[in-house]
C-alpha cells in the first residue's frame, strides 16, 4: 500500500468525498486491527463540520458506530482464531506458549480499563478488540466497555477538532493528538515495566522450599 495513501492531503480529499462514510469506514477499520490513521480521518471530520462542511453531530455519530463496529469485529476475530496466530508468531521468535499465557492472564485482569481507554493510546486503539478476544473477555463487558469507550474518545476527539480547529491549523491539532497517543503509550509501557519489576523482586524475596 502506498504511502501516499497516508498523507494528510489525501485524507483530506477522502473526507471532502465522502464525508461520514470517510469517517465511519475510517475508524472501523482501524479498530479492526487494520494499521490505518482512524484518528486523523476523525480529526478531520471534526475540524470539517467546525468550519460547517460537515454537521457536528452526524460526524460524531459515524465515528461512535465505526469504532464500535470496528472493535467488535477485532473482538471476534481474536476470539475465534487470534491466540492460535499468536502461538505461531510468538513460536518463531521462540517464546514458548507459557509465556504467551502468562501474558494473556495478567492482559485479562486489565481487559476492561484497556477497551475502555484504549483508544487514547497509541496502537492500543488498534489491538484493544482482538486482544479482548483472544482473553475471551465477557462479551457483554467488552460491549459495555466499548460503548462507552467508543463514546467518550469520539466525543472527546471531535469536539476538540470541532473548536480548536477555528483557531489553529489542522496540522496542528493532529500534531498534539499524535503526542498525545504517544506520551499515553509511554506512560502505559513505564508502568507495565515497573509492575513486572516489583513482581520479580517479590518473586525473588519469597522463601524457596
Amino acid at each position: 500500500m502506498s504511502i501516499e495513501l497516508f498523507r494528510l492531503e489525501t485524507i483530506q480529499e477522502i473526507a471532502h468525498l465522502y464525508g461520514y462514510w470517510a469517517v465511519f469506514i475510517g475508524i472501523a477499520l482501524e479498530n479492526m486491527g487494520i494499521p490505518l490513521p482512524g484518528e486523523t480521518i476523525v480529526i478531520v471530520g471534526g475540524f470539517l463540520a467546525g468550519s460547517s462542511e460537515l454537521n457536528y453531530g452526524m460526524v460524531l455519530g459515524s465515528a461512535i458506530a465505526g469504532a464500535v463496529m470496528g472493535d467488535n469485529f477485532g473482538y471476534w476475530v481474536g476470539r475465534i482464531g487470534g491466540w492460535q496466530l499468536i502461538v505461531k508468531i510468538g513460536s518463531i521468535f521462540r517464546i514458548q506458549e507459557q509465556q504467551l499465557e502468562l501474558v494473556k492472564d495478567r492482559y485479562s485482569k486489565n481487559a476492561a480499563q484497556a477497551v475502555f481507554f484504549g483508544r487514547f493510546v497509541t496502537l492500543l486503539r488498534i489491538f484493544a478488540g482482538p486482544l479482548a478476544g483472544i482473553t475471551k473477555m465477557p462479551y457483554r463487558q467488552f460491549l459495555l466497555c466499548n460503548l462507552g469507550g467508543a463514546a467518550l474518545w469520539s466525543t472527546t476527539i471531535v469536539t476538540l477538532a470541532f473548536f480548536l480547529g477555528r483557531v489553529v491549523s489542522l496540522e496542528q491539532i493532529i500534531t498534539w493528538a499524535t503526542q498525545a497517543g504517544v506520551a499515553a503509550l509511554l506512560l502505559l509501557i513505564a508502568i507495565a515495566v515497573a509492575y513486572f519489576a516489583w513482581e520479580y523482586g517479590q518473586e525473588r524475596l519469597l522463601p524457596k522450599d
